[in-house]
Parts: C-alpha cells; structure tokens; sequence
C-alpha cells in the first residue's frame, strides 16, 4: 500500500489524529499555543470529515466538565488546552481520574508564569502529574499523530480506563513543520474499533452513585 505523507504543524498532527480516531464528543475553548488543535478540528467537523459533536464552552473548566459528561455517557472525547486553561480546568482533571473516565487530551506545553517567557517549560503539566492521568510525552509530529491514536487504545481499555494527556512543546512542536504519515482510515479502523464502555451512565435512569472511593479504589480496576 503506497504511503501518503505530508508536511504539517504539530497540532494539526494531533488534529488528524483525533480524526482518524472517529472521536464522538470534542470540548473547546481556545488558548495558544493549543488554539489550532481545536481550529482544524472545527474544520474536519464542518466540511464532514469527521462525525463529531464540536462543543464551544464558555471557559476551560466547562470544557472538561463536558468532557467528563461526555465520557460518562459511553463517547470517544477529546479535548486540548495549556498553560493557564489547563490550571483552570485542574478541579475536573482530578475528578475524571476516578470516574475512569477516558479522555485524551492534548496539551501544547507553555508557561504558567507567562508575563516572562512563554515557553514550554512544563510548569503547566507537572503539577497534573500525580493526579493519576496517563501522561506522555512526543518529541515529534509524527508522534503528536500516532500518539493521539495510542492514546485512545489505551486509555479506553477496559484494563485500563483512565484519561491520558499528551504533551506537545508549544511552538516548537506545535506550529513547526514536519514530515507526517497518514494512514488509511481503514487500517486505524482496524487497530481502533469503535469504544464500547463498560459501565456506561444512562441518564434516564435513577441510580445511587458512592461519594467517596477509598485510595486503594481510585485508580484500579
């Protein structure tokens, strides 16, 4: 099968990723260097190429909330953020951890201290880091696709079960160009079937949900 590449940014590497993932339920709220993640998605959903319910929320905290709800209900979700939208959303990132709720999320790493630089530096990322999200680092645009598409093999796992959070460098990564290869829709189709949760929410039905899990349940099966 010939292979079909192609020069692009970071974060529309991400973009088609999350594509070819067939994702259902896309949250956004804008933030750069993230922004253009969500902008080409909004293209792929406008010009029919991917069947998904694109969601403007009013902030980043909304923004996971929908994703949680989202996840919750038995949807394929994705979101992105950085930098100060991500410390806006840190409240509903630590709920998602024991709902199992699988998210992804992309995050084009800048600084919280952006009045001096706005680099990444992961000050934005790190302080997420024990809150029990899979978390992992791409050091190229090729990665910044095939790990959008990994990212839901795994967190959707019925072993697994828990959101991942991918890390971009913002600028560098985000918006450089690289080489990228595309698979066919039919070959991640193949590796990637359609999510089927487990223990879907349906909320037309009454059910009691526990309020506290002991730490020993938080982030296990």
């Amino acid at each position: 099968m010939p292979q079909d590449f192609d020069v692009m940014p970071g974060n529309k590497a991400v973009a088609h990723g999350v594509r070819l993932a067939r994702t259902e339920v896309i949250p956004a709220f804008p933030i750069t260097p993230q922004t253009t993640i969500i902008e080409y998605l909004s293209d792929f959903v406008a010009d029919g190429k991917l069947d998904a319910e694109y969601i403007h929320t009013e902030g980043e905290h909304s923004c996971m909330a929908a994703a949680l709800g989202a996840s919750l209900v038995g949807a394929r979700t994705f979101t992105a953020t950085c930098s100060e939208g991500l410390a806006y959303m840190h409240e509903i990132v630590a709920q998602a951890v024991n709902y199992r709720a699988p998210i992804v999320m992309a995050v084009a790493n800048r600084t919280l201290g952006w009045y001096w630089s706005l680099g990444p530096d992961y000050s934005d990322i790190m302080p997420e880091m024990n809150l029990g999200w899979l978390v992992n680092f791409v050091e190229t645009n090729q990665e910044c696709l095939d790990m959008a598409l990994m990212n839901f093999k795994i967190a959707e796992d019925y072993r697994v079960l828990l959101p991942t959070m991918m890390s971009l460098d913002g600028f560098y990564l985000s918006y450089s160009q690289e080489r990228v290869y595309l698979p066919e829709q039919e070959e991640v189709d193949d590796w990637l079937p359609a999510y089927k949760a487990p223990y879907p929410v349906d909320p037309t039905e009454s059910k009691a949900w526990p309020t506290a899990s002991i730490p020993s349940q938080m982030h296990t099966p």
